[in-house]
């Protein structure tokens, strides 16, 4: 990229929800990782969301507004519940941070 310059910018915290100042941005970036899992497993295996909401006990247009991005009507716990629904198991595991005195933050990850 010879005389090209980029815009200012800055770089992100990781965490768009926090980036944007919204309130419970931690829990908000959990979940969406969550639901995030949720619709690659739906994707994967080619379930409607009539079918994937008869799985996890909700209907189709919830299932719709969950996987677009409205999900704070549910708590991290029923995401949990819904993970486990598609035969995963949900592992919540408690370490010291890398860096002493530094607040610890929660993370998903999928195996």
């Amino acid at each position: 990229m010879t005389g090209k310059r980029l815009p200012a910018h800055e770089m992100g915290s990781g965490n768009v929800f926090a980036d944007l100042g919204l309130p419970d941005a931690g829990e908000h970036y959990v979940k969406a990782q969550m639901v995030a899992e949720i619709f690659k497993i739906i994707e994967d295996r080619k379930l409607t969301q009539t079918k994937a909401g008869k799985m996890m006990g909700i209907d189709q247009p919830s299932v719709s507004r969950m996987l677009h991005g409205h999900f704070r009507e549910y708590s991290v716990e029923r995401l949990m519940q819904f993970l486990t629904v598609f035969d995963r198991d949900v592992e919540i595991v408690i370490k010291r941070h890398a860096i002493p005195g530094k607040r610890g933050q929660v993370t998903v990850c999928a195996a």
